[in-house]
């Protein structure tokens, strides 16, 4: 699986540490890690208005399976996130929520507050958080007897988010104010993942085209 990190400016201090903790997890069991932002202050400047649409694409061209982002409390990149076609963002504080978010809705990206109640023993908290987000059998439902319902609501949600909009995710993202999105796609690293990765041409050929 690939997977994304993802983080907004104010919380760009706590990213080598968090990074850290997920390829702990990730790389043993096979996966590889995408850190698109930030990784320091000093690095291509992130809203988490910003995640939402990175989201969005690497998501949507198939450049990754998965996401993890964040701001100080983790609504608003979840927020963000949720805004997009294609990207069912959850949000977790704690290792049973990442596991009930794996096992119940299965969706494909997780904000995290990297500030609020961010403290002793956080890192070890992210490290559990991940391991349950990327082990276990994802969409098995919780309880077990719960599992055929379970499916049912996430594969209407799915259709529902797709026909509420109603367009191409390139379209949708056209009517956004295009520098917006210019400021959202300038990170070298983000670039690399989606250029390399990415499975979507007209996705890749749109953000390209925003870089000229």
């Amino acid at each position: 699986m690939k997977i994304a990190l993802m983080m907004e400016n104010s919380q760009a201090n706590k990213n080598d540490g968090i990074l850290t903790e997920l390829e702990y997890v990730a790389k043993p069991l096979g996966h590889n890690v995408f850190n698109v932002g930030m990784n320091n202050a000093n690095d291509h400047y992130l809203t988490y208005i910003h995640l939402g649409i990175m989201a969005g694409l690497l998501l949507n061209a198939k450049a990754v399976d998965f996401v993890f982002t964040g701001c100080g409390t983790g609504q608003g990149a979840m927020m963000a996130s949720n805004a997009h076609a294609g990207v069912f963002c959850g949000y977790c504080i704690d290792p049973s929520d990442a596991f009930l978010f794996n096992q119940v809705n299965n969706g494909n990206a997780l904000a995290l507050p990297f500030a609020k109640g961010f403290g002793w023993g956080a890192e070890l908290n992210a490290r559990y958080i991940f391991e349950k987000a990327l082990t276990g059998e994802r969409g098995a439902g919780y309880p077990l007897d719960r599992k055929e319902p379970q499916v049912k609501n996430a594969n209407i949600l799915t259709k529902l988010k797709s026909d509420l909009i109603g367009t191409t995710y390139v379209k949708s993202l056209e009517n956004l104010d295009q520098n917006l999105v210019k400021e959202a796609v300038g990170g070298e690293r983000f670039q690399a993942c989606l250029f390399e990765h990415g499975q979507d041409q007209e996705i890749i050929n749109y953000v390209k085209s925003l870089l000229h």
